[in-house]
């Protein structure tokens, strides 16, 4: 069945950097696109990144030049690299798939700014 997994958020200072991985199994990773979304306390859940099969990305306007989304179909694997991180960003990032009928999500991880 198809599974993702999320890891690499954690606290992290204002102005500084964290990369996010999500790893897939159990689908044909590299015939789909691959998003991010994030949800912060009491706030719906929101779309930040995109990246279509060929490579071509699409950015929440908040995050634009900041986070750049990538993947690497070899490793079945979508990254979100965060540059200048600001405490707006804190929330649970999750990544997402649509496969056949159905969207598929990870567990999410946590992203705290803070200093």
């Amino acid at each position: 069945q198809v599974q993702l997994v999320e890891s690499g958020g954690g606290l992290v200072q204002p102005g500084g950097s964290l990369r996010l991985s999500c790893a897939a199994s159990g689908y044909a990773f590299g015939a789909y696109a691959m998003k991010w979304y994030r949800q912060a306390p009491g706030k719906q859940r929101e779309l930040v990144a995109r990246i279509s099969v060929g490579g071509a990305t699409n950015y929440a306007d908040s995050v634009k030049g900041r986070f750049t989304i990538s993947r690497d179909n070899a490793q079945r694997t979508v990254y979100l690299q965060m540059n200048s991180l600001n405490p707006e960003d804190t929330a649970v990032y999750y990544c997402n798939a649509y496969v056949g009928v159905k969207d598929f999500w990870g567990q999410g991880t946590q992203v705290t700014v803070s200093s």
